[in-house]
């Protein structure tokens, strides 16, 4: 806002104007002053933003990839008690369940201790099945974390931070997290690429590198980024995700993430430090057991 001396508006021979101006100014800065007061207010009797947290672990027994995933043995443990265990570290979370539709993967879960709740066959992907999870949940939550059961090494404070990114951008319906991508990578299908744009909300997901430059080769030296499978929701918008049509971008990628971006929605991303670890094949579980190995984590 430009202020103006007594003066120069005297000058100017346009002094109802710039009154005009000065009103104008002092209405916007007294709204935008009882607006800030307000939601101050409002927080402080609410109790704050999108405080309630629930972790939600989606669990399938089929796989095109590696049937019965979730047990696979990893070190003498399941891989859904791997991924339960480190979730349960999370400070962000008040609450951690499994979501699942197989009996074998309950019992096994129930028998570590891990709460469960049984969802439906027809559940299309992991975040129609946190859905029909958070519905039958008697606590009510403001958010819920996705965790990909096939994580066993899965950060806690990864899990932290992507609920605080969703905290802190309440014009974000959604936030995920990302990690470098290894050169190696960059033709792997399974491994999901993510470009941001400079305020740090997603623009698009792909199976395929993006960017991609004229030459058709990884450019080395260029940031690309890797998609980690972790994601929150605001709850509200998680209830009407299921009933929002399937996009074009999201069949042709087979990637859940853009029917949000395709309809509109914000989504906020963070970018993390992490080794990714995901388990997709029997090959996968021999590298991580190597790892844990290497790194002495029983």
């Amino acid at each position: 806002m430009v202020i103006c001396s007594a003066d120069s508006m005297a000058s100017s021979g346009s002094s109802g104007g710039s009154s005009k101006v000065w009103i104008a100014h002092g209405i916007v800065l007294g709204a935008a002053v009882v607006a800030g007061a307000y939601a101050a207010f409002y927080l402080r009797w609410s109790g704050g933003f999108r405080t309630r947290v629930v972790g939600i672990i989606p669990a399938r027994f089929a796989s095109s990839r590696l049937e019965g995933k979730p047990l696979v043995q990893i070190l003498g443990k399941p891989m859904i008690q791997r991924t339960w265990e480190r979730s349960k570290l999370a400070t962000t979370l008040d609450h951690v369940v499994v979501a699942t539709d197989d009996e074998r993967i309950a019992e096994c879960c129930r028998s570590f201790g891990a709460d469960v709740i049984m969802t439906s066959e027809s559940c299309r992907n992991g975040t129609e099945r946190c859905n029909e999870a958070l519905q039958k949940l008697v606590k009510k939550y403001d958010v819920v974390v996705n965790i990909q059961g096939d994580e066993p090494l899965i950060e806690p404070e990864i899990i932290d931070g992507v609920v605080k990114a969703l905290q802190g951008a309440p014009d974000a319906v959604f936030s995920t997290a990302v990690t470098s991508l290894k050169p190696e990578d960059g033709a792997d299908t399974n491994r999901v690429k993510c470009i941001v744009d400079n305020h740090g909300y997603a623009i698009y997901f792909s199976r395929g590198l993006i960017p991609y430059n004229k030459s058709g080769k990884v450019n080395p030296k260029f940031p690309y980024l890797l998609h980690l499978g972790i994601q929150s929701y605001d709850s509200k918008f998680l209830r009407i995700y299921p009933d929002l049509p399937p996009t074009p971008l999201q069949l042709e990628e087979d990637l859940e993430q853009l029917k949000v971006l395709e309809n509109g929605y914000k989504m906020k991303v963070i970018k993390v430090d992490h080794d990714a670890h995901g388990v997709d094949t029997p090959e996968d579980v021999e590298k991580i057991e190597a790892l844990m190995r290497e790194r002495n984590l029983a």
